[in-house]
């Protein structure tokens, strides 16, 4: 049998010098990060990293890995993209081992697949290791199960962030009966978000869960409707990073962590 250590040693031996390597950090909790991100993250030279990467996992980096930090939050992008990917470049040519770690997933709404093509193109060695995604860890911890059978037979992802010099929200059409909606960056845009989806058809008491830092200790989850959205996002000056999770699958939330009360973490 093998044990941890020597499982660990065995997912890292391809992870060579001037590598890079995308891997996804998954929403904040250490127990949702992967083996094979974990391994990563002990035997990089270097860690370009977001600002959704949690704490618990920047604790877990060795001192003395070589950390830049890239952060963007949104209308503030500390370091422009193009920026980030001539970086990544520049220290795999330097030949280090080089860790792009990103919270969530790197190929949703990560902007990963932009980095690998530049990379690729420079002639960069690379592999892409997946993340929890954020819809998928924050619905977990929170109780809500996105699909559920004869409420949700499907379940789709929006950015509700809009391009630099792009106006307006995606035209196609968002609300389906028994789907669930789940809007990455759209505390800004809630209240577009909302009108948009009742004037599909969505019905105003429709129920929508905000989860700030989701799956970290500070959890927070507020359950509104359509109608109520917007005010409730002010009323509790709800922070990103966060998701709003609409459809009927929230409101199976109370019945849920009636079972499981540790689950109810900061609910209103």
């Amino acid at each position: 049998m093998v044990n941890g250590g020597q499982f660990a040693s065995h997912l890292t031996l391809d992870f060579l010098p001037g590598h890079v390597w995308l891997v996804g950090a998954g929403p904040g909790d250490l127990s949702m990060l992967s083996m094979g991100a974990y391994a990563a993250l002990k035997v990089a030279d270097v860690i370009v990293y977001d600002r959704l990467v949690s704490d618990a996992i920047l604790a877990e980096v060795p001192v003395t890995t070589e950390r830049y930090y890239v952060g963007k939050s949104a209308g503030h992008h500390s370091v422009p993209q193009a920026q980030i990917e001539t970086k990544l470049i520049e220290l795999a040519e330097r030949g280090l081992r080089v860790l792009r770690l990103k919270g969530g997933d790197p190929f949703v709404f990560g902007r990963g697949g932009e980095e690998l093509m530049h990379l690729l193109e420079a002639g960069v060695p690379c592999k892409v290791l997946p993340g929890i995604t954020a819809a998928a860890g924050c619905a977990a911890s929170t109780s809500i199960p996105l699909t559920y059978r004869g409420i949700a037979q499907s379940c789709r992802f929006i950015t509700g962030h809009l391009q630099e010099g792009k106006e307006g929200l995606d035209l196609s059409q968002w609300y389906q009966p028994s789907q669930t909606l789940v809007f990455y960056m759209g505390l800004a845009q809630a209240g577009a978000i909302a009108a948009k989806l009742m004037s599909e058809g969505a019905a105003s008491d429709l129920p929508v869960a905000i989860v700030e830092r989701g799956s970290q200790p500070d959890q927070k989850v507020w359950e509104t409707t359509l109608a109520q959205l917007e005010s409730t996002i002010r009323q509790h000056g709800c922070q990103s990073p966060a998701l709003l999770i609409v459809g009927e699958v929230v409101a199976l939330r109370q019945k849920l962590v009636a079972c499981l009360p540790e689950m109810a973490t900061a609910a209103v």
